[in-house]
Order: structure tokens, then C-alpha cells, then sequence
């Protein structure tokens, strides 16, 4: 749990970081939380939920939890008034398969959105990877039931995740990172402890001071 809570911790870091810098932004930041627990009341394989935003999803995976929680987020941002999105979370073990430990996924629409969080990734030391939103991927997460499944299978688990999310975001800016591989260190480096690593924090923050600048 103390990893799979390391996307909601990035928010509310960054938020902390730019309250001590006394940025001159307005950042929004919203952090859906849920308990992960089994009881009477869990979803089981085969249940359709309906979202926030109206969009119902068939839930195939009990395991791939956390998006249901993030798409209402999303939604949420926007019904707020966000202009540009940017989720994070360790969303799936199938980006530290791709990428290893070494740097975030990074999915992001459009082109020029993409090219800020990616710049302010570089310029905080976070290393992200543009990842492909190809949409024929979302063709595996079509469902009889409902107006998708909330998993695409093993196959290209990362993008997948990443476009089921993408059907919460509008057509507003967006970005994915997927922190799974990078948000932990198991082993001690020269420049960071064992643990949790804080990665998302001075991106966010970075990106966030660059409407500042």
C-alpha cells in the first residue's frame, strides 16, 4: 500500500512544494481515495459500474482498481474547471516491464502537452518516456455489457490502462504518468534513499512554475 499510494502522494506533495514556494499558479489538485478492502459490498468479476461521469465500465480484473477511482478524478478536475490534466499513479506492473525501474511512462495528448511535462521532467531529474495512445489498443477493452471493460488483458497493459483513463479526460490537454516502476527504490542510491522515491513531486511542481516564468 505505502507504493500504491504514491501517485495521490505526488499531488499532494507538489501542492505542498508550490504552497512553500508561494507560486503565483492556481493548481488543483485531487486526490481520490478508496479503502482496498474485500466485504460484502466489493466488486466482483462480471459487475457493471456506472462513473461519475456516466460511462459505464464492466469490471474483468478485480485487481485494476485504481483507474475506476482516477476516471472519476479526472471528471472531476474538469467539472471544476481544470484546463489541462495531468494523472499520476503506479497504475501497472506492465510499465515497470517496459521501462524497468529507470523512468515513468509517459502518455500524453496533444503533441505540445506531451513536450511540457516531458521538459519538466527533465528539467526536475525525473526521467518519463513517451508511450504510444494508438487508439485500435482500446479494441481490447470492448465489452458486451457496458461501454467498456476496465482491463484490456496482459497485452499492452500500459497503453491500455492509459486509454481507458483517456476516456475521462475530454478534450482537454491530458497527460498519463504511469509511476509504477520509479515510485520505489529497493535498493539505496547516491542520491536517494531506500523507499519510497517522492517521484511526480518536482515534476508536477515544475510544471506548474513554468505558467509562472
Amino acid at each position: 500500500m505505502k507504493v500504491d499510494m504514491g501517485g495521490g502522494a505526488a499531488v499532494v506533495g507538489a501542492l505542498r512544494a508550490l504552497a512553500a514556494l508561494r507560486a503565483p499558479v492556481r493548481a488543483l489538485g485531487i486526490v481520490p481515495l478508496t479503502e482496498n478492502m474485500p466485504g460484502g459490498r466489493a466488486m466482483r468479476p462480471g459487475d457493471v459500474l456506472r462513473s461519475s461521469s456516466g460511462k459505464t465500465v464492466e469490471v474483468v480484473n478485480t485487481d485494476a482498481e485504481g483507474r475506476l477511482i482516477l476516471g472519476d478524478g479526472l471528471w472531476y478536475a474538469r467539472e471544476l474547471g481544470a484546463t489541462h490534466l495531468v494523472d499520476i499513479a503506479t497504475l501497472t506492473g506492465a510499465c515497470v516491464v517496459a521501462l524497468g525501474r529507470g523512468a515513468s511512462g509517459l502518455f500524453a495528448r496533444p503533441d505540445d502537452w506531451a513536450a511540457r511535462v516531458r521538459e519538466a521532467g527533465v528539467l526536475a531529474g525525473e526521467r518519463c518516456w513517451p508511450m504510444p495512445l494508438f487508439d485500435d489498443y482500446f479494441e481490447q477493452m470492448k465489452s458486451e455489457t457496458a461501454d467498456m471493460t476496465n482491463t484490456g488483458g496482459r497485452a499492452a497493459g500500459a497503453i491500455t490502462a492509459a486509454l481507458f483513463l483517456k476516456q475521462f479526460a475530454g478534450d482537454l490537454p491530458w497527460a498519463h504518468l504511469d509511476i509504477a516502476g520509479t515510485a520505489w527504490a529497493d535498493e539505496p542510491k547516491p542520491w536517494q534513499a531506500r523507499g519510497a522515491t517522492g517521484v511526480g513531486v518536482r515534476t508536477l511542481a515544475e510544471l506548474a512554475l513554468a505558467y509562472c516564468r
